[in-house]
């Protein structure tokens, strides 16, 4: 073992907590400098005195209540009162109002004589936390199929009262008469549509150009074109032809 190694921490015990400046010693791991306990040290969580048998088992030891105490609650400030106090004062801007407020405090009186604390709820040592238990399967009801028949006594019931309010209404609606004027004012004349625009210079003049022979041919061809709309597409039978159906 070197003399720089024997020496190395003497002057300085931070040199010890470097693992660049440490040696590595023959047949051991090399060091990793971490501060570890004496060897008297024992790890691990201390036991506490408890024999943990039948008897701490059987002993339900509930962790002690919470203590029952009052926490104050400071009251709101009165706003009404303290506009009330700096006008009577004779206060007028918004820069009086706002330190009038701040040197003088008012607080809203508590609602009869009911203090203004929380009270911190206090649980049942009895109480049992947790999911209620789902009740067990009627298995008598299922293979009786009562949840069946009392399905269809519901239904049937609904129906006779939706029947009821109908032949009800009906039986009112028997008594109203209908007068001319009712009449009338149910009544809506049809209205035509407006005529679409055209330009007055040219709802004279005649169509410049005419590919019928005649107007008995003009009058043929729109006859068997109506006939013919039957079979195709649109509204108004312009389209192109239907496929055949079968």
């Amino acid at each position: 073992m070197s003399k720089e190694y024997v020496t190395l921490g003497i002057q300085r015990e931070s040199l010890n907590n470097n693992p660049l400046l440490q040696k590595s010693e023959l047949g051991r791991p090399l060091r990793r400098c971490f501060t570890l306990p004496g060897d008297g040290f024992t790890y691990g969580k201390a036991n506490e005195g408890k024999d943990s048998g039948a008897a701490d088992a059987l002993v339900w030891r509930s962790a002690p209540l919470a203590p029952l105490y009052l926490k104050e609650k400071k009251a709101p400030r009165d706003f009404i009162g303290l506009n009330k106090g700096a006008v009577q004062a004779g206060l007028t801007t918004a820069q009086e109002h706002f330190q009038y407020r701040a040197t003088h405090d008012m607080r809203r009186k508590d609602s009869g004589n009911e203090k203004t604390s929380l009270k911190v709820k206090r649980i049942p040592p009895t109480m049992v936390f947790g999911i209620p238990t789902k009740p067990s399967t009627p298995v008598y009801d299922l293979l009786g199929h009562k949840y069946q028949d009392r399905w269809l006594e519901e239904r049937r019931k609904a129906e006779e009262a939706t029947r009821a309010r109908q032949e009800q209404k009906r039986h009112v609606d028997k008594n109203i008469y209908e007068t001319r004027t009712s009449l009338l004012r149910k009544y809506q004349p049809p209205v035509d549509p407006p005529p679409l625009w055209h330009m007055e210079k040219f709802e004279k003049i005649p169509a410049y150009l005419s590919t019928f022979r005649s107007d008995i041919a003009k009058d043929t061809a729109f006859q068997h074109h109506a006939t013919d709309s039957t079979s195709r597409h649109g509204a108004f039978g312009h389209g192109i032809y239907e496929p055949a159906k079968s």
